[in-house]
Order: structure tokens, then sequence, then C-alpha cells
């Protein structure tokens, strides 16, 4: 799959350097054919793609998936919203549309697949687990972290072992037109439409409180619960901040917000998980506890925790770190204790 962006441009590029001659896949999932919309700069993306296919000597087919990603991935988005809690619209993406629907309608008919995530794979005594790239920067793992076996096992990163100064450098060498592009940024369906304009057109407005959590004090209004996420700092027009939203009353529409750089209020230590599944294999099998490495969100650290088995069936990690912004709606990914493989990941409850 390409994008028209540098990293899958030079993953084409390394492939043919590897005796590969790979078909090419532009995966369409704009917005354009919704009332109102602008679509993600596809054209250009689809200009750069086709001449990267010329150049190497590669079949190119473009792939519309807008109705599989409306009816998943942006509906999912709606919804998510709509119950007070936090989507992972890239997460879902991944599963979903690019290893999902495109795989039922072209990507089966292929015993590999490649991509340009920052992300690696390792074959150990016979099974493949999703690995962590060599740039912990760029390191895409955790948008990767919900994709099942059968998904994993067919996937190629060329560029995993990489850093990204170096897909640059290979970019410019071969003299790709993608090779100075920026990385996109935010969530394409979008466009070049502001996603809190996006929420009010299905979610509307209602005005609520905002609410100093530690002292009761009402410090001014907002639009509506589904504007904010936990951990958030920017667009609440608060004096006398930084202001954090730390807790969100979704029966009353009430954000409880928190004041300084580095709240107490905005940290845990504990994180709870419904869904926990292992991506590849079972390998700590009806385990009491687990040391493991982990993310709540896409940042180049790793938290150190001890993950536990709940009575009532939910999974729970304990960091001796504090852990900003955790948010109901995320997904936790759960790493061995090198930070090495990706093991297991679940739903932040």
């Amino acid at each position: 799959m390409v994008s028209g962006g540098v990293d899958s441009s030079v993953v084409v590029h390394l492939l043919k350097e590897q005796g590969f001659t790979p078909d090419i896949f532009y995966i369409r999932i704009g917005m354009e054919d919704e009332e109102g919309y602008i679509d993600c700069p596809a054209e250009e993306d689809i200009e750069i793609t086709r001449w990267i296919a010329k150049k190497y000597g590669c079949r190119f087919e473009e792939i519309n998936l807008h109705k599989e990603y409306w009816d998943n991935v942006v509906s999912y988005t709606i919804e998510t919203v709509r119950k007070g809690l936090t989507p992972n619209p890239d997460v879902m993406c991944n599963k979903l549309i690019k290893f999902g629907a495109f795989v039922d309608r072209r990507g089966k008919d292929y015993d590999r697949i490649a991509t340009g995530h920052y992300a690696r794979t390792a074959d150990i005594e016979g099974t493949v687990f999703l690995a962590t790239a060599v740039d912990p920067i760029k390191d895409q793992t955790d948008f990767l972290s919900q994709l099942e076996y059968d998904q994993i096992r067919r996937l190629m990163f060329p560029i995993g072992g990489m850093m990204k100064s170096e897909v640059r450098e290979i970019a410019h060498a071969a003299h790709l037109p993608s090779a100075d592009r920026k990385d996109s940024q935010g969530i394409c369906f979008l466009g070049k439409i502001n996603y809190n304009d996006f929420i009010k057109r299905y979610l509307g407005e209602k005005e609520g409180k905002i609410v100093e959590l530690e002292t009761g004090k009402v410090l001014g209004t907002h639009k509506g619960y589904w504007f904010h996420t936990i951990g958030q700092r920017k667009g609440l027009f608060l004096s006398g901040g930084p202001w954090f939203v730390v807790r969100k009353d979704i029966e009353e529409n009430v954000l409880y917000v928190s004041q300084g750089y580095d709240p107490d209020a905005a940290h845990g230590h504990k994180v709870t998980l419904m869904g926990f599944h292992y991506l590849s294999s079972d390998i700590w099998g009806d385990f009491v506890e687990q040391e493991i490495k982990f993310k709540i969100r896409h940042t180049p650290e790793f938290h150190p925790g001890v993950l536990r088995r709940l009575p009532n069936g939910l999974v729970e990690i304990e960091s001796g770190d504090r852990i900003q912004g955790i948010a109901a709606g995320q997904y936790a990914t759960i790493y061995d204790n090198d930070a090495h493989l990706v093991v297991a990941s679940g739903m932040i409850i």
C-alpha cells in the first residue's frame, strides 16, 4: 500500500532493490462523497503514487474504500465521542480498513503485504510477532495493536529497521518526488474540516459547566463534553491557567478541570482494561502478575508496569510512573519487558 508520502515511496524502492516488483495500491478513504466535506489531498497523492509505479515498473490500482471507512471508522468515532469516550480512529483504520477491508477486497490475493509503517515483525519459533521499530519517535506499533494474528503474519515493514532520517536520505538519493513531503497529520477523512466542526455536525452543541475539581467552583462554560478529552489543555478559554480536563460527568454535561503545569489530578498509577487480547500468541498463559512495558498514547516513551488479572475478568496495569491523560476509550498497548515485542492490547475503561 502506497500513500504518496515518503515512507511508502521508499518501501517500493527498497522492495525493488531486493528483487521484488510489487503491485501498488492506493486506498481512497476521503469524505468527498459526503455533502459539505473537502477531501484529503488525494489527487496529489495519487499523482505521486502513479509516478512511483511508472518509475519502478509496477502495476498501480486505486481502491475506493470510502463506504467501508464511513460504516466502520467514522461511525465508530461519532458513537465513541457520543458516549463520552476518547476514540482512536487510527487504530480502527488499520484494523478494519488497511488490513481489513483492503485485504478482503484485494490483499487476499497476495502472499505478503508491505506498508510504510514504522514497525517490524519477529519470527519466534514459527510464530510471527509485531515488534517495535528502530526509530523510537516514529514507532507506530501502538496504532497496530488491535491487529489479529492472521493480519500480522503476512505483513512486511521494510523501513521498520531505519531511522526517519535514513528514509529521507534514500528518497533524496533516488530522486523521489515525496522526499521532502511533510508527514501527514490528523485524521485523513476530515480533509480540511476542523475536528470540532465535524463533531458539531453530528452531535450539536449543549452548554455545560466547567468546574474546578478541587474546590467545586464554576469557572466557565463549554459547548458539550463531546468536544473535550481527558488531559486536554487547549480550547477551554479559562483565565489563570493552564487548566487540564481531568474528569467528565456525562449525565450532567460537566467538565472538571485542574490547574497547573503538571497537576496530580491529571495523572494516575492504574489503568483498567477490557477486551484484553494477545496479538500473536498466548505467551503468558493464565498469568496472575506479569512485568511489562506499556503505552496508553502515541509517545516515544514506554512505561514500566505490572499486569494483573482481576476477579471480574478485566485486566489492570499498575505503574510506579505517574501516567498522564488516562482516557477511557483509548487503547493500551502491552509490550514485553524489553519493549521489543507487542504482546497484547486492551481498551481503557
